[in-house]
């Protein structure tokens, strides 16, 4: 895979968290900690996308008295 660098502005306490997981060898680097983080956002947006689909194939959003059976049907 191909890198393009960049530059961005992250609030200092995502910095350090960051930091700290390459610290602690929980990540190769920090650029390669945040490249990991955007990738799981993404995975997020395209489910969040199937989703809307998938509700605007079957007629919507999901009804409260839906959503409640989904709750009880997941047990909570």
């Amino acid at each position: 895979m191909t890198s393009t660098k960049i530059a961005v502005s992250l609030p200092s306490e995502l910095v350090a968290q960051a930091q700290r997981a390459v610290a602690e060898g929980r990540a190769a680097s920090v650029s390669g900690y945040v490249a990991h983080a955007l990738k799981e956002q993404a995975k997020l947006d395209d489910l969040a996308s199937l989703l809307d689909e998938m509700l605007a194939e079957t007629g919507g959003p999901l009804t409260t008295s839906e959503k409640r059976a989904a709750d009880r049907a997941l047990g909570r």
